[in-house]
């Protein structure tokens, strides 16, 4: 385990505990999860990565997030070995490919994530994004697998608003729960149309990649001067200002991934920050909000 003291994971827990994102059916889930993106391709570091997922349940970011494209299905069977002995402490999410959110195959693609999962249920699951299958066919198999049992509640990813609006003019569309798409201090166009939709309708959005993609961008934005001075004033470092940027309204879940223990820890200790409306405004002087539709970021 991570060296720290116990009264620092215990402040970090009691924050995790106490600000919660709230779903549509009343659902409560941590501000941070934990995101899978090529975790579980190299075997070497299996055990380390077990290990710190474990360590972020701990710590209160029980919310596990995952996909059977991450690793044509590693990603899975390593979160499944990290949670044998704690599923019903955790939120366990997974993504159906879009060309496998038909009716044909929708059931086989869930069927084959909770097997390597090793459970019985998902607390979530997601179409990954919008393929060449309706959406009222996708609405559809997530409904039926609600019914078996197989998940608990399904939402979708990397939908833009355009694309919301449809689905929730679509039968049973209104049971969508969440959309994850990509946000961050660098990519903020959803806040000028997708995100205020959201808010109008209730959903939580689940922010993947919260501190962007390694090269340029994310350079830009931990070495920026404004973000490194407020960092250094709260007493963290420019990744946990970033994540703390990301949840500031107590709508939004960041699922960061981290592959030790010690990162996990610097990801979970950002609950801990409360940016001050100076801290925004300047981070919105360097880093504009959009002031109109801009296409949806994707990774």
């Amino acid at each position: 385990m991570a060296t720290i003291e116990r009264k620092a994971i215990d402040r970090i827990q009691k924050s995790l505990n106490e600000h919660r994102v709230k779903l549509p059916d009343e659902a409560l889930l941590p501000r941070l999860g934990q995101g899978t993106w090529n975790i579980g391709d190299n075997p070497s570091t299996a055990q380390e990565e077990i290990s710190a997922l474990r360590f972020g349940v701990e710590l209160g970011m029980n919310l596990i997030d995952t996909a059977e494209m991450y690793g044509n299905g590693r990603s899975e069977s390593l979160v499944g070995e990290a949670i044998e002995g704690i599923r019903d402490e955790v939120f366990l999410v997974s993504k159906v490919y879009p060309h496998h959110a038909g009716r044909s195959q929708i059931g086989k693609s869930c069927e084959e994530s909770l097997r390597r999962l090793k459970t019985d249920r998902l607390d979530l699951y997601l179409l990954h994004w919008r393929g060449g299958v309706p959406l009222s066919e996708t609405i559809e198999g997530m409904e039926k697998l609600v019914e078996e049992g197989k998940i608990m509640r399904w939402g979708v990813s990397n939908l833009d608003t355009a694309d919301m609006k449809e689905l929730f003019r679509l039968p049973d569309g209104t049971h969508c729960t969440t959309n994850q798409v990509l946000y961050h201090l660098g990519s903020r166009g959803i806040e000028y149309d997708l995100l205020p939709w959201m808010r109008e309708h209730h959903l939580p959005l689940m922010a993947y990649s919260p501190l962007a993609q390694a090269g340029a961008l994310r350079a830009g934005l931990v070495t920026h001067p404004v973000v490194s001075e407020i960092a250094h004033r709260h007493r963290s470092n420019p990744f946990q200002l970033l994540l703390a940027w990301c949840i500031r309204n107590g709508d939004v879940i960041a699922i960061p991934k981290a592959s030790t223990e010690q990162h996990v820890l610097e990801n979970a200790a950002a609950a801990l920050i409360e940016l001050t409306n100076e801290d925004l405004n300047r981070l919105d002087g360097v880093f504009f909000p959009p002031t109109r539709r801009m296409p949806l970021d994707i990774v």
